[in-house]
Order: C-alpha cells, then sequence, then structure tokens
C-alpha cells in the first residue's frame, strides 16, 4: 500500500510539473511574441517630434503651425488609453492653418517616457509638460484638453496660472466618481502580476480587442475608418505603456478628490465642451457640469446625442471656440482700436 500511495504521489508530481513547463514555455513564447510585436508597432509608428528631456523622464511633443501666428499657441492634451495623433486628427491640422500647435505625448504615453510608472498623477505629469513648454520657449498657452487630461487641464491652470491663458476642456474628467476603473486596470497597475501579463499577453489579445474598444468610446457616433491605425492607438498594447495607462486609471480618482476643492481658484476663462447623457465613459453630470459651475470664467456647452470623443464629433464647434478664446485673449489690431477708442 505504501508503495502504491508513493507512485501516485509521483504521478501527481510529474503532471504537476509537466503542467508548470508547459505554462513556462506559453508565457516565453507569449513574451517573445509581446517583444516582436513592440518592435513592429514602433516601427510602424515612428515618433514624429522632438524629445524633450524633462525631470523624471522625456517629453515627446509635435509642434506645427505658423510661429509667427497672432495670440497664445494651443497645446493639445489627450486623455487616456491614447498619445498625441488622437488630438492631431480633429483639431491639431485645422488649427495649425491659423495657430502654433504644439501635440503633447503625455509622460508615459505614446513616445514621452517617466522613469517612475507611479508618476501617474495630474500634478506630476503637468509639472513634466511645464518643464517641456518652459524649454520650447512657450510663454502662455490656451490648453485644449480631452478625458482623463481635463484633470490635468485644471491642474495646470491652479498650479501654472502663467502658463495657462485659456483652458478649453472636452468630455473632462474632473471629480470623483460612483464605482473603479475597471478590474483589468487595477490587476495590471498590480507589481509583479501586473508587469508577467503586460509582458505576455495583452499585446497579442489587445490586438483583438483594440478595433471593437474604441467603437465603444465612440458611440453613439460611428468610429471614422481607419482611426486606430491612423491614431496609433496599438501603441498602447506596448508593456509599459500599458502599465503607465493601468496606473494613471487607477490613481486618478483619488487625484481629483485632492484638487477639486480648488477649481474656484482658477483665473483662466475656460469652455467646458460635453456630449449630453450619450456619453457612457465620463458623466457629464458628474463632471463637465460641476467643474462649470464651480470655475468663475467658465461657459459650458453641452452637445445633445454627442458622446465621449467630442473632438470628433464637433471639431469645427471646437475649433471655433478655441480661435474665439484665443481673439479674446489676444484680440487682433482693428478690435484693439475699437477698444482704445
Amino acid at each position: 500500500m505504501p508503495r502504491k500511495r508513493s507512485s501516485l504521489v509521483h504521478k501527481i508530481v510529474r503532471i504537476i510539473s509537466m503542467i508548470l513547463i508547459a505554462v513556462a514555455a506559453t508565457l516565453a513564447i507569449l513574451a517573445l511574441i509581446t517583444q516582436a510585436g513592440v518592435l513592429l508597432l514602433e516601427r510602424a509608428y515612428p515618433a514624429r517630434g522632438r524629445m524633450i528631456e524633462v525631470a523624471g523622464g522625456a517629453v515627446h511633443v509635435v509642434d506645427t503651425g505658423p510661429r509667427d501666428a497672432a495670440g497664445p499657441p494651443v497645446v493639445l492634451i489627450h486623455g487616456a488609453s491614447s498619445n498625441l495623433e488622437s488630438m492631431r486628427q480633429p483639431l491639431g491640422a485645422r488649427l495649425a492653418e491659423k495657430h502654433r500647435v504644439i501635440l503633447v505625448d503625455r509622460p508615459g504615453h505614446g513616445w514621452s517616457t517617466r522613469a517612475r510608472i507611479g508618476d501617474s498623477t495630474p500634478d506630476i505629469q503637468g509639472r513634466m509638460i511645464e518643464q517641456a513648454l518652459e524649454k520650447l520657449g512657450i510663454d502662455r498657452a490656451v490648453f485644449v484638453v480631452h478625458s482623463w487630461a481635463g484633470a490635468l487641464g485644471a491642474r495646470m491652470a491652479l498650479d501654472y496660472p502663467r502658463r495657462v491663458a485659456g483652458l478649453v476642456m472636452l468630455a473632462p474628467v474632473a471629480y470623483p466618481w460612483p464605482g473603479g476603473v475597471g478590474q483589468y486596470n487595477k490587476i495590471i497597475s498590480t507589481p509583479v502580476i501586473g508587469p508577467l501579463l503586460a509582458h505576455t499577453i495583452t499585446l497579442p489579445l489587445g490586438y483583438l480587442l483594440a478595433e471593437p474598444g474604441a467603437r465603444g468610446v465612440f458611440l453613439p457616433q460611428i468610429m471614422p475608418d481607419g482611426f486606430v491605425r491612423d491614431s496609433a492607438t496599438p501603441l498602447l498594447l506596448r508593456p509599459r505603456e500599458f502599465i503607465a495607462n493601468a496606473q494613471d486609471l487607477v490613481t486618478l480618482k483619488e487625484a481629483v478628490r485632492e484638487q477639486a476643492p480648488r477649481y474656484a481658484d482658477i483665473t483662466a476663462p475656460v469652455v467646458v465642451i460635453s456630449g449630453d447623457g450619450a456619453d457612457k465613459t465620463v458623466s457629464t453630470s458628474i463632471h463637465s457640469r460641476p467643474i462649470a459651475a464651480a470655475e468663475p470664467n467658465a461657459k459650458q456647452i453641452v452637445l445633445p446625442d454627442v458622446g465621449h470623443m467630442v473632438q470628433h464629433a464637433a471639431p469645427e464647434l471646437v475649433v471655433a471656440e478655441i480661435a474665439a478664446m484665443i481673439g479674446r485673449i489676444a484680440p487682433g489690431p482693428a478690435a484693439a482700436a475699437q477698444r482704445s477708442q
């Protein structure tokens, strides 16, 4: 009987060993696939701007449009799960016809880097972007921020009021919200387990989920053909960026809880543009309406039947509001002469 029991134990150990070897081999193959995928992605979507070294990393910016344009430049900052290309397509090209435009990859996203994954909050990323603008020689600018970057734009207006001449917020996150940010973000931001998953299954699985995930953010609008490709969205699937994005989302709720009581101190003119209840990603009633009410110099525009991607749903309106803000900040010679009479 002891021999039979010993034989059974050996069989169980052998089976477990074979399973572990198979799992390890599978993970190794997935890791190799991921590394090969990263090389292909970075070749397909190379950096097209300038890398500016700042404390804690490097900020990738695309500086376009006429340098001698009247009025302050426009700084475009993207939200979560994206990069500067998501702001270039609908807004950057239009604005650059008449204005200097600075498109920014947030630290950890696109081609921008951050030395510490934990540098995920609006105040830290705002500091890094502010340093990059200083090195670019940008004095005052109009900041156009989408979604996650709504909290960043508000924080920069508080921390660097001389830098922020105006603030245009598109479907912004600004306040704590009920619930969380998705269990997978918590898992990916967990030490050891998160990096293990990010370096093995995230990229292969992400290729299958990128298109339907992006379509969901656009609803009820229809996602433009080729958006995922044209916006370089697959760069998000790289392990370091996927982990950074998850960390940004996990830490955002506490960050806005801390800064929200200060919104009444924002002195820059603000325009808040969002969809109505059709935006299922960021609630207008929780974020846009309260921040517009809290800021003393705010104008609010709520668009009926418009979802989260305001810049794609109504680009002409957004560009017109940005231009109007620039005109109020730095009016042309005729307007200035009329005022002086």
